[in-house]
């Protein structure tokens, strides 16, 4: 695979609605391979329906996807004007990760047959290497000895580990957090934190939406503030939370830390 590309994953422009409400307005942001970037602010603000906008969960309105400098999709009025051909856009997306609030485990299969389950059905990869795969991740991820275990006899931060696990065993490019901790009781938070801080430090592209400002401060390259819908302030963490310029990012940070 080229990394002969600027961008791994580019926006331009881009909107969305539900309706007559617009939860997205002129979205730029660019995302250059091994980045993490968190993505923080009030409830509401669009955050999750961005993250979920990259990966085709939403369909947006109007603007521009590129992944890897390449034109994944342009809509324009809830109509596509262009896009890559469907098989292409299949594999692109096999690439994006996702983590979500909720686990969504598969509660009728043991923790290793959910982190083997997509690179077998998805991938059609072969079981000895993926089950091979899958316990290398459970290790990393500290729940090796939990491989015969169903998702009901877990903690929530352990099936969150567990779900990472899964995403990371498709051997994803790009790795996207849809707020993974505000789920869990306060003391299962550390746990998912830790994991995903030695992800961003093994070189993983990530695009975090939390409300972990301490976990944004340390580990982001950069932090987004979004707030109806915009992207209200970027910057470095030490910048964004130390001296902020816009009076809404100034507002926001004095409620929350």
């Amino acid at each position: 695979m080229s990394d002969s590309y600027e961008y791994i994953l580019k926006t331009e422009h881009v909107s969305k609605r539900f309706g007559d409400l617009e939860v997205l307005k002129d979205i730029n942001l660019s995302v250059k391979k091994g980045e993490v970037i968190c993505i923080i602010g009030p409830s509401g603000a669009g955050k999750s329906t961005f993250l979920r906008s990259l990966n085709q969960l939403e369909k947006i309105t109007s603007g521009k996807i590129f992944v890897r400098d390449e034109l994944f999709l342009h809509r324009e009025n809830d109509h596509t004007v262009d896009r890559l051909p469907a098989d292409k856009q299949q594999e692109l997306l096999l690439e994006m990760g996702m983590v979500f609030q909720r686990f969504n485990l598969f509660p009728h299969k043991t923790v290793l047959q959910n982190v083997c389950e997509a690179p077998l059905v998805v991938k059609k990869e072969k079981k000895d290497v993926v089950e091979k795969r899958a316990l290398e991740l459970l290790e990393r991820v500290g729940l090796a000895d939990k491989r015969d275990e169903y998702p009901s006899r877990l903690s929530g931060g352990q099936q969150q580990r567990v779900a990472i696990a899964r995403a990371l065993a498709m051997n994803p490019e790009i790795m996207l957090f849809d707020e993974p901790t505000s789920a869990l009781d306060p003391e299962l938070v550390g746990d998912v934190l830790e994991v995903m801080r030695e992800l961003a430090h093994t070189g993983m592209t990530m695009l975090c939406v939390t409300h972990e400002m301490g976990f944004a401060r340390e580990v982001a390259d950069r932090v987004l503030f979004m707030a109806d819908g915009i992207i209200v302030e970027e910057g470095v963490p030490e910048l964004l939370f130390c001296s902020p310029k816009a009076e809404r990012t100034k507002n926001f940070l004095k409620s929350v830390l």
